[in-house]
């Protein structure tokens, strides 16, 4: 598995502002939409494109257009859902599926509950969207459910990850085929006793829309 911390000074700023526990809803979604706008920057280094003709007001010249199949763009819902946005707006022309899933607190194992998916993920590249990369099992479990579609090239998307659950799905998949990319906008210290990320940012999803 790949990892690729950004590092950028904005993204080192937006990210200070998140953690703040003073930082309200409304920012918070909105520092979420432009932090994830930054990292998809980074994280679509490789996207596939083709070569086409065209003709501007003065020649005709080749360029680079997105190409065939379009690249499927998956929130981990609910928390994921806050991503979406910035995503999205770096690459409108995605398609966008949607994967529920939810972590057990007492054993830390995530488990699907809703899936919104093509049937055949072969030829996609992969773009999953969750806050925090904490214990891993989410990711492993979100990872394990594309692949058994047939996708073939996985990159996630965490503002926030741990080294535990860097190591935890770098272990998963470490005889496996399927190219994995993990971008973050910072690598942070720890897990705490209860799965947290440390110094972390608390709940994402509850600081995104409110606990429910």
């Amino acid at each position: 598995m790949k990892v690729h911390v950004a590092n950028h000074p904005l993204i080192s700023h937006k990210l200070t502002v998140l953690r703040d526990e003073t930082t309200d809803s409304p920012t918070f979604r909105r520092l979420v939409e432009e932090l994830v706008t930054l990292l998809a920057y980074e994280a679509t280094r490789d996207v596939r494109t083709k070569t086409v003709s065209i003709k501007t007001p003065v020649t005709q010249t080749q360029g680079l257009k997105m190409a065939e199949p379009r690249p499927v763009v998956v929130p981990i819902l609910r928390a994921g859902l806050g991503m979406l946005e910035g995503m999205v707006r770096l690459i409108p022309t995605a398609e966008v599926g949607f994967l529920g899933m939810v972590r057990d607190e007492k054993t830390l194992m995530a488990s699907t509950y809703a899936n919104r998916l093509p049937e055949d993920l072969s030829g996609r590249q992969c773009f999953v969207l969750d806050p925090m990369l904490a214990t891993g099992g989410t990711l492993v479990a979100a990872f394990n459910f594309l692949i058994e579609r047939g996708a073939t090239d996985i990159t996630a998307i965490c503002i926030l990850a741990a080294p535990e659950g860097i190591a935890f799905v770098e272990d998963a998949f470490k005889d496996s085929n399927v190219p994995i990319t993990l971008v973050t906008g910072a690598l942070d210290e720890k897990l705490n006793e209860h799965g947290y990320i440390v110094p972390g940012l608390g709940d994402a999803g509850d600081r995104l829309y409110g606990v429910v």
